[in-house]
């Protein structure tokens, strides 16, 4: 079975509206829109939103400063109870060793390091 990450581009309508701010999502491949129906399905995730935040990063592909605007934030429920909030970033397994990827992911993890938030890289070995 193939998990190909096409690259479609669409509109998700959140059906929990009281667990998001906006009326829709643009979701920029398959497995996003597929983590976007599970963040509005589950019960253990109070909120999330997309691409919401940006982290400022240094790129070693142009030596410059750019944002990085992470795929999802969510707010949930851990399994002991707890709350917890973390930063995800959905990339097909491939994309994991780009420099530029690393290097944003980097800066992510100090960024949710300060806020005492999580970060994650999911890719099709977490999604399917």
């Amino acid at each position: 079975m193939s998990f190909k990450n096409l690259a479609v581009k669409g509109k998700y309508r959140p059906q929990n509206t009281y667990k998001t701010l906006k009326e829709s999502y643009i979701y920029r491949s398959l497995w996003e829109r597929r983590f976007m129906l599970y963040c509005d399905r589950c019960d253990k995730i109070i909120y999330w939103t997309n691409e919401e935040y940006h982290i400022p990063y240094f790129s070693p592909e142009d030596s410059k400063w750019h944002n990085y605007y992470p795929d999802f934030y969510i707010k949930y429920i851990d399994k002991k109870g707890n709350i917890k909030e973390k930063i995800i970033e959905i990339k097909p397994a491939s994309q994991t060793y780009w420099k530029v990827n690393k290097a944003k992911w980097k800066a992510a993890e100090e960024w949710c390091r300060q806020r005492y938030y999580e970060f994650q890289v999911l890719t099709e070995k977490e999604l399917f």
